[in-house]
């Protein structure tokens, strides 16, 4: 199965340009080939905590986005957004929306995880509610499936919740706004998250500047043995590589550490 990971820069809470920037990378990757197409964190905003200016309602703008180009393309297009709960759900006191990854399907399906641990360093806690589930969806293409289980930047250093739903996945995307200060960190920890649960790992991070971070993109798509099959550097980029879930069955059965996680 084609994934293409993109490596786009995001205009400042600014929802109509960035729909306007991600729309030739969308069709260049569905001319590639790509089943899957997967966007940066916040990738119509930015990273920014002025939530309540930023915020959406279900099926707002950025979903209809992703939803209407799924279907008009006929792929799998994954991006984060900062979404409020539906009514009669709370994501605190005040109401505050999430930091949801939505995986929109070419059937019209829409999965949503909300990030489920919010950046206390930079104050996402105090701006954003905290979900509660991960969430692993079976990607369907032809013949093919893929067990896909959605992440969002800061889970990426809580190795529990990769551990938790290793066995019973095969891909994990990760959406980020990763800072350039701490670009070893995401590299290092992508890669462990594909070795120490032999699955496919997707990092996919912007570039370029917002709310006076700078990014440096080093977006990722690394095999279930951590093998890099393709990076990018700082620029504007598209990653592909062709996923196969039988590598995932193939190295557990020739390496099965996992079952030692959990010894009975």
């Amino acid at each position: 199965m084609r994934l293409a990971a993109l490596q786009t820069a995001i205009a400042w809470e600014d929802p109509p340009a960035n729909f306007a920037r991600v729309e030739p990378w969308l069709r260049a990757a569905v001319e590639a080939g790509a089943q899957i197409v997967v966007l940066p964190e916040m990738f119509a905003c930015g990273f920014s905590m002025n939530a309540r200016a930023i915020q959406e309602p279900p099926e707002g703008p950025s979903t209809r986005f992703l939803r209407e180009r799924a279907a008009e393309y006929g792929v799998w297009i994954a991006g984060s957004l900062p979404e409020l709960p539906e009514d009669g759900e709370s994501a605190g006191r005040k109401r505050k929306p999430y930091n949801t990854l939505v995986l929109a399907g070419p059937g019209g399906e829409v999965h949503r995880y909300r990030k489920i641990r919010p950046f206390s360093y930079a104050g996402e806690d105090k701006h954003y509610g905290a979900g509660t589930e991960t969430v692993t969806v079976e990607i369907r293409a032809g013949e093919e499936l893929l067990r896909t289980t959605l992440f969002v930047c800061y889970d990426l250093r809580f190795a529990d919740l990769f551990w938790d739903a290793a066995e019973e996945t095969d891909l994990f995307l990760v959406v980020a706004n990763w800072p350039v200060t701490r670009r070893r960190h995401w590299t290092a920890l992508l890669a462990a998250r594909a070795i120490e649960n032999q699955a496919y790992v997707v990092g996919v991070n912007r570039v370029g500047e917002g709310g006076g971070l700078e990014y440096a993109g080093d977006s990722r798509i690394l095999d279930p043995m951590g093998e890099v099959l393709a990076a990018a550097a700082g620029g504007e980029t598209m990653l592909l590589a062709d996923l196969d879930p039988t590598r995932v069955k193939q190295v557990r059965k020739d390496l099965p550490f996992l079952p030692d996680r959990h010894p009975r």
